[in-house]
């Protein structure tokens, strides 16, 4: 399978080489060029490890042996995506049950296998992970490649915005994970990312490489709980169903549309974004206008410039995607709140980002259809918020609780480029 960079189309690079590369020439993004279309009537039948290696193969090819892959992902996604009902028509599909309990556990995981796979191959003696978060990226990146012999990572964060124990859970590691908080908000950090990949002396030197949704390794492994999303519905649910994603960076989104391409029958899609609305009011006013970030309850989506929009936009343009199929609504912080509150009246313990996707999904969903809506992160990581909005205590699984309790390792710096170049070159 070839991959084409989007920005410098003559750039073609395999899998393997875009897993290690993560991002393109002039900063371009990675996709592939042709698409399988599989057989989802037989896939559907499958238990999910098997199932996602067979989708994994078609979308990678040849280049990872069909028994080290049925491998890697069997070693990669040990935790479950159950779908959970929560009302007559409507259901969360809960991705977060790993070890940090968040759904990009899913492609951080599968990123840190795949490299191996690819140092080995290419023959690369030590890899440099430069990579920025709103919240979740941060510590599923860290745990994924904590101790991962010839792998160091450096993760950007924009200090004092995302919640204290999701920055526990990646700033506390130590080791091969390098922390740093940015004075700036996350496209700051995002900047700051992108301009380590302009300088090809430094990315040449430490051999650098980002394990952002930009990395397609990750935007392959989440299309894999799509599937097996619809492999939890009913016959009849399966005809008209509809998906709701929490939009940030735009890297859900982008793996649940690869999912339709490649035959999955998905209906339509709603993306819900909070109050920075880029692209909500791209798709209504055709322009693309980014405002200055601002600071939500759901901050792992406060996202103003996303990363991804490029891939979507490339399947609007050549036409695998109508625009019909997405739709997109901005949240405000009061309906968030309310639809959090609602949501546990039901007797559904939820948290911001999920609750944004739950409102644009009532706000969306027609009759007849069958609404699943992301529950990307585990409420307690946003505890104090969840527990200020519904009044009352809720429960805090150990490996927060364990987290909590170390200090913080992390460095501080401006958000410039010259100040993030001294610390990476201190890898060296």
């Amino acid at each position: 399978m070839m991959l084409q960079n989007l920005k410098v189309p003559e750039q073609h690079v395999s899998f393997l080489q875009a897993v290690r590369l993560g991002l393109g020439e002039q900063q371009g993004l990675f996709f592939p060029m042709q698409w399988p279309q599989l057989d989802f009537d037989h896939l559907l039948t499958l238990p999910f490890v098997e199932r996602s290696a067979e989708i994994l193969q078609a979308l990678i090819g040849d280049e990872i042996e069909a028994t080290e892959l049925q491998n890697l992902v069997c070693d990669a996604f040990v935790f479950p995506a159950p779908l959970v009902p929560v009302s007559h028509n409507s259901a969360c599909l809960e991705l977060f049950h790993g070890p940090t309990l968040a759904f990009k556990d899913f492609g951080a995981r599968f990123m840190a296998r795949a490299l191996r796979i690819a140092q080995k191959q290419q023959q690369i003696t030590r890899t440099t992970i430069v990579t920025a978060t709103s919240g979740d990226t941060g510590a599923a990146v860290a745990q994924a490649f904590f101790e991962q012999p010839n792998v160091d990572v450096m993760i950007l964060f924009p200090q004092g915005k995302i919640s204290p124990l999701q920055e526990k859970l990646f700033t506390t590691l130590g080791g091969n994970i390098h922390t740093l908080a940015v004075q700036g908000d996350f496209d700051a950090c995002q900047s700051l990312v992108k301009q380590v990949f302009d300088d090809r002396e430094l990315v040449s030197l430490l051999n650098i490489n980002s394990a952002n949704s930009i990395n397609i390794s990750r935007i392959f492994a989440q299309v894999c709980y799509y599937v097996e999303a619809f492999a939890q519905l009913t016959t009849q649910q399966r005809k008209n169903a509809v998906f709701a994603i929490p939009s940030g960076n735009f890297g859900n989104l982008t793996a649940g549309l690869i999912a339709k391409v490649i035959g999955l029958p998905i209906k339509r899609f709603i993306a819900a974004t909070n109050s920075n609305d880029t692209v909500p009011r791209f798709l209504h006013e055709h322009i693309w206008n980014p405002h200055p970030t601002q600071a939500t309850l759901s901050n792992a989506m406060d996202v103003s410039n996303p990363n991804n929009w490029p891939r979507i936009q490339h399947f609007l343009d050549v036409g695998l995607i109508n625009k019909a199929d997405i739709t997109a609504q901005a949240v405000t912080e009061q309906e968030t709140i309310k639809t959090l509150q609602s949501l546990d009246s039901l007797g559904y313990l939820s948290e911001p980002h999920a609750a944004v996707a739950y409102f644009a999904l009532q706000q969306n969903l027609q009759a007849g259809e069958f609404g699943v809506f992301l529950g990307t992160a585990h409420p307690a990581k946003f505890q104090e918020s969840v527990q200020a909005i519904l009044g009352r205590t809720i429960d805090v699984p150990e490996v927060l609780l364990v987290a909590s309790q170390k200090p913080s390792l992390n460095g501080l710096i401006d958000a410039n480029y010259a100040s993030l170049k001294t610390q990476l070159l201190a890898l060296k």
